[in-house]
């Protein structure tokens, strides 16, 4: 297959689940209330992109590139993280929906996750250290041998950590949360 390189084009409302991706390196481009559903974005390279209110839930991403991308407002409910390309991978997530998803032994070191809701959503072995998970709501979200030393849970809420089993040095939490710490012993924290 011929690379096909789109370089600062807007997509506005594009149903790419029926329509397929016409290029396979797209490059500053804007996505905008797009549909991803369902499609295959195998092999696909984005580079400096961002995607507001799109919806990419169950897109296959079987070395997939994002590259510095920025996902607003989007809906990416089962997304499997860990298939994409590890070079230069690099995402941002803000208001999105990310329920189900994974990110199994991903670096994502600095990542933020601001106003996200993460329900159920798998980190185990990934590297967060110094990532941000700025009011996310983590409720069932799977840390386990996962690298959270420097991140920072302050304004996050519903999760459930295990220190023994993760990597947390210079973590930081709100006092209220420190319960999410606590799960495993079964106590009543009043």
């Amino acid at each position: 297959m011929s690379k096909v390189y789109i370089n600062e084009k807007t997509f506005d409302k594009a149903d790419f689940s029926t329509a397929g991706m016409t290029a396979t390196d797209y490059e500053n481009c804007v996505f905008t209330n797009c549909n991803f559903s369902n499609v295959d974005l195998s092999g696909l390279t984005f580079f400096e992109c961002k995607f507001n209110g799109c919806d990419l839930s169950l897109a296959k991403l079987s070395k997939t590139a994002f590259k510095d991308v920025k996902f607003k407002d989007c809906k990416l409910l089962g997304l499997r993280f860990e298939n994409c390309s590890e070079f230069l991978f690099s995402v941002n997530f803000e208001g999105c929906n990310l329920n189900l998803s994974t990110f199994f032994k991903k670096s994502l070191k600095k990542t933020h996750f601001a106003n996200c809701i993460l329900q159920e959503t798998d980190f185990t072995e990934s590297d967060l250290s110094a990532a941000v998970f700025d009011n996310c709501d983590l409720t069932r979200a799977i840390f386990i041998h996962t690298n959270l030393e420097k991140a920072d849970f302050r304004s996050s809420f519903n999760y459930s950590i295990d220190p023994e089993m993760n990597r947390m040095k210079k973590a930081r939490f709100s006092l209220a949360g420190v319960v999410g710490l606590l799960d495993k012993y079964d106590v009543d924290v009043e």
